[in-house]
């Protein structure tokens, strides 16, 4: 199984809309990438290494699918779609990392 990870970067002046995100963005993800999407989390960044720093990242969203192809074959198609839609929640755009998982 692999993880896509979208991890929006927190710095002065980012916005992010996390309603949007959460009630708009990843239901249409959801829906457009069908079945393919084993599972999909949300982490909202509230804090840093150190107390009161800010978090690194004010969104991540994780992305769970078989293997690479498989989340190529469903997230390719409308990937156009996904990177339009950003300008509705957010002013920066989503560094990607896919990342195989290995469960202890």
């Amino acid at each position: 199984m692999i993880k896509v990870s979208v991890m929006y970067p927190n710095s002065e002046g980012v916005k992010f809309d996390t309603e949007y995100y959460k009630n708009t963005h990843l239901p249409m993800v959801q829906k457009l990438v069908g079945s393919a999407l084993k599972e999909l989390e949300l982490d909202l960044g509230v804090g840093g290494r150190a107390p009161g720093d800010a978090a690194p990242y004010v969104a991540i969203a994780h992305l769970k699918f078989d293997d690479v192809a498989s989340f190529q074959a469903a997230f390719g198609p409308h990937a156009a779609t996904f990177a339009a839609d950003v300008k509705n929640y957010s002013n920066v755009q989503g560094e990607i990392q896919i990342s195989n998982l290995i469960t202890f």
